[in-house]
C-alpha cells in the first residue's frame, strides 16, 4: 500500500501526525495530497514531509483514500466546496460526525469509516477506535488501518455508538494521565521538592509505568499488585486512594465525557 494515494481534507495537527507516521513506515510522500487553506500551514508541510498541497475547492479525483481531518464545524463547508471520488474509502477522524450526516454529504457508493485517533498519535503512540457498517467490506478496512495505524494501535468497534465511549476513554485519556502528573508533581512539592525535581519523577514515573504497560502483557491490576507490598509505602497510599473512591471518581468523569460525546454528535442540521 505504499503508493495508495491519499488525500488530507485539512492539515492540521493529527493530519500532520499520521503524515508523519505513514512516511516513516515507507509510505510514499508523492501519493499524499492535502488540501489546506493556511498558506503558512501548507508551506510547512511541503517543507516538513515532501508532500503536495492544495486549496480548498481543486479536484482530488485521483485519491483512493480521503481523510476527513477537519474541526467538526468546518467539516460541511469542506464536503461542499470538494468533490470526493464516489470510488474512495473516507475516513473521518472529526469528532462528532456520525456516519449517516457523513454519508448525505457524500456521492452515492462513497464508504465511510468513522475514527476516534488521540494526540499521542503524533509520537506514533497513539491509539484509534474505528468504525464501518457492513458495506465497508475487509479490503478497504485493511485501507484503514494502514492509515490509521501510522498512529499506534487500532481497535474496530462493534457499534457506532461506542465511538463516544472511545472518546472518553482514550480521547480524553491523555488529559487525565497529565493531570495525574500534574497532581503528583504539585503533591511532591508540598513534601519538600523543588518543582523542577517534582516535575520530573512525575513524569518519568508515568513514562516507566506507560511502558510497562505497554510491553508487560499482564494485565494492569497484576502490574499494581506487583509494585504494592503489604503494609508498605504503596499500600498507604493505594488505601488513601481507594478511601476516595478512586475507582467510582475516574468510573464518573468518563461517564461525563461519554455524555458529553454523545451531546456533540450533533444531528445533520447542526454539523455543517
Amino acid at each position: 500500500m505504499r503508493r495508495l494515494p491519499i488525500h488530507f481534507l485539512g492539515g492540521g495537527n493529527m493530519a500532520d501526525a499520521l503524515i508523519g507516521g505513514l512516511i516513516a513506515a515507507g509510505h510514499d510522500a508523492g501519493c499524499i495530497t492535502v488540501t489546506e487553506p493556511d498558506a503558512a500551514r501548507a508551506d510547512a508541510l511541503r517543507a516538513q514531509h515532501g508532500v503536495r498541497t492544495q486549496m480548498p475547492g481543486e479536484a482530488i479525483a485521483e485519491a483512493a483514500v480521503v481523510v476527513l481531518a477537519v474541526k467538526p464545524q468546518q467539516a460541511g463547508a469542506a464536503l461542499t466546496t470538494t468533490r470526493v471520488p464516489a470510488s474512495c474509502l473516507f475516513i473521518s477522524i472529526a469528532a462528532g460526525l456520525r456516519c449517516d450526516w457523513l454519508q448525505q454529504q457524500l456521492p452515492d457508493g462513497v464508504r465511510v469509516v468513522r475514527s476516534m485517533p488521540n494526540t499521542p498519535a503524533r509520537l506514533g503512540a497513539g491509539v484509534t477506535g474505528l468504525w464501518a457498517d457492513a458495506s465497508v467490506d475487509d479490503a478497504a478496512r485493511a485501507q484503514a488501518d494502514y492509515v490509521l495505524g501510522a498512529a499506534g494501535a487500532t481497535v474496530w468497534l462493534q457499534d457506532e455508538a461506542q465511538i463516544n465511549a472511545v472518546t472518553a476513554l482514550s480521547g480524553s485519556g491523555p488529559a487525565y494521565v497529565f493531570a495525574l502528573g500534574e497532581a503528583m508533581a504539585e503533591a511532591g512539592e508540598a513534601l519538600g521538592l523543588p518543582r523542577d525535581t517534582a516535575e520530573t519523577l512525575a513524569r518519568h514515573t508515568l513514562i516507566g509505568a506507560g511502558r510497562l504497560l505497554a510491553e508487560d502483557d499482564a494485565a494492569p491490576g497484576t502490574l499494581r499488585e506487583r509494585v504494592t507490598s503489604k503494609g508498605g509505602t504503596t499500600a498507604a497510599a493505594l488505601d488513601v486512594l481507594h478511601s476516595g473512591d478512586l475507582a467510582g471518581l475516574v468510573a464518573r468523569a468518563m461517564a461525563a465525557a461519554e455524555a458529553r460525546a454523545r451531546a456533540l454528535s450533533a444531528p445533520p442540521s447542526s454539523a455543517s
